[in-house]
């Protein structure tokens, strides 16, 4: 266990250096995001996300929206657990075979009118993976997609980025 700590010394912070987004550049995209769900859906959006294979880098980032410091919530965007209950589906990752009659099977049963927003570059084009024995490659080989958000993975103020241009359609 020491050699472990004296390692971890030793080695220092590895990761890359983020620039975290202002507070005052958060709220503005926030309330922006707020004012355009008060006016076209009375208050709230209900995202349902999707993991169709990815690496879960996409989820990492999703799941950020949540935490306290972006709290989406507040501006009326909620993750659901039931496509019957969503507006949007949030699909990440390139669909594996596997993954691709539950992905119809989720788009099915998420009520129209509904988008679909893929996100991340493998959910965009397929990434790395592209189309093979075990993948169909982008969601829009599967399913059709209202819009893309680049990114790999995508953060999470590029994610409300992308909302908000989705909602402003």
């Amino acid at each position: 266990m020491l050699r472990l700590f004296t390692k971890i010394v030793k080695t220092g912070i590895v990761t890359e250096r983020f620039k975290i987004p202002g507070d005052d550049e958060l709220e503005q995209l926030g309330i922006e995001i707020k004012r355009h769900i008060d006016k076209r859906f009375s208050g709230s959006i209900a995202i349902r996300e999707v993991d169709a294979g990815s690496c879960n880098g996409c989820e990492l980032e999703i799941h950020a929206l949540n935490n306290p410091y972006y709290d989406i919530e507040r501006f009326g965007i909620h993750f659901v657990a039931s496509p019957r209950h969503a507006d949007v589906l949030l699909v990440t990752g390139p669909v594996s075979r596997h993954m691709q009659t539950a992905l119809l099977r989720t788009y099915e049963a998420t009520p129209d009118p509904k988008w679909v927003i893929a996100a991340g570059d493998c959910a965009a084009c397929g990434g790395e993976f592209g189309v093979s024995y075990a993948s169909c490659g982008a969601v829009a080989n599967v399913i059709p997609v209202d819009m893309t958000i680049q990114g790999c993975p995508p953060t999470p103020l590029a994610l409300m980025k992308g909302l908000l241009g989705l909602i402003k359609t």
